[in-house]
Order: structure tokens, then sequence, then C-alpha cells
């Protein structure tokens, strides 16, 4: 299969099952793909809310992937964000703005929401099916000095809603209410079932 990210840990879950995909990293406008998506849906009276969000950005992402893939197999592209009362975040990219997130996010909890769109690519016509998987994360009650030195790491810059599961920001989760897998990046509970939709059992992915 083709996985249509460039994040190492969605990459370490599938090789956690015995996948082994192409990697190849989608080029797209991600805030004008969310900005036009979202003004759309205002237009039609039917807002789009942050599980549908990420669900157009995991489209987008496996949709240019898939118009120059030759291959004819299975394509995967995921996106996540982060909801914390009435905000929606990616990831930060600079340290500052990481900062004020985390200070704003500890001692709370909000809602990891991971987007994902298969394009079974087997056919001569190319069908998809997706999904969200949606998890509550609590946070700790973390000290300035805790989130300067985790921000310091530049782990969080990277990540939706500015922190991990599965690497240095594991301490500081302090308990979760859905699929773990969907925190780090790609829910396999939600995966598999897209792939029953498409005929398809996990285990006839693995490779290794």
């Amino acid at each position: 299969m083709i996985l249509a990210s460039a994040s190492p840990a969605r990459l370490a879950i599938l090789r956690g099952i015995g996948v082994e995909p192409i990697v190849r990293v989608a080029d797209v406008d991600e805030d004008a793909i969310l900005a036009t998506a979202i003004a759309d849906g205002d237009r039609a009276g039917s807002p789009l809310g942050p599980a549908e969000q990420v669900l157009v950005l995991a489209r987008a992402k496996a949709e240019a992937v898939a118009a120059l893939s030759p291959e004819r197999t299975f394509l995967l592209g995921c996106d996540s964000m982060f909801e914390m009362g009435d905000a929606v975040v990616g990831k930060p990219r600079t340290a500052e703005i990481a900062i004020e997130r985390l200070k704003q996010m500890r001692g709370g909890s909000g809602l990891l929401h991971t987007g994902h769109w298969l394009i079974d690519l087997r056919g001569d016509a190319v069908a998809a099916v997706g999904g969200t998987s949606t998890t509550r994360v609590h946070i700790g009650d973390l000290s300035d000095i805790e989130i300067e030195a985790y921000v310091a790491t530049g782990e969080p810059l990277r990540v939706a809603g500015a922190f991990t599961i599965d690497g240095l920001g594991g301490p500081y989760v302090t308990g979760i209410e859905g699929d773990h897998h969907g925190v780090i990046g790609l829910s396999l509970p939600l995966f598999r079932e897209l792939l029953l939709q498409r005929g398809v059992m996990i285990h006839e992915l693995r490779n290794t």
C-alpha cells in the first residue's frame, strides 16, 4: 500500500502490524484547501466541524498522491487536528505558538481528530472511503518550566495540538478516552473498517 504522509509515527504504526508501505508525501496547500471547504460549507448552510475538516484534508492529501501514483493498490491519507474549547488547531510550527497553546491546554482536555481517506486504486474505476477517529485527551497541569523544556526539544512544533503521546510528550498526557493509535495519527480500528468496506481484511496487507 501507499502512505500519503511524511509522519514517522504513522509509518511506525503500520510497520508495527507488519505493513511496509510506500511513502509518498502530498504537496498541497492545506490552509487554502481548508479555507475553501469551510467557505463552501458556510454558503451551503452546513458548517464544517473539526471532524469534517480533518477528513477534507486527509482526502486532499490522498487524492494529490493518487494522481501521481501508477500502482494498483491501496493509498491512505491522514490528517490530525486538536480541538479544545472553541479552538481547532493543527501543528504550531513556532516555539512561541507551541508554548501559548500548551499553557492554554494544561490541566484540561480536548479532542484529537484524525481523518482517514482510503483510495482503492486496484480497479479501472477508482473508489474511496473515509472516516474520522476522535479521542478525548487529558493534559496534565504542566508548569511553565516543563512547557518550555518540552517545546525546546522541537517535538511539539511538528504535531497537532503541540503534544505527542508516543514520544517526549507522553509524561504530560494523563489519560485518553478512545483509540490511542488515533492520537498518534492513524487509527488501526478505523483503518481495518475502511479496508473491510472495500472487501479486504487488514492481515492481507501484511508483507513483513
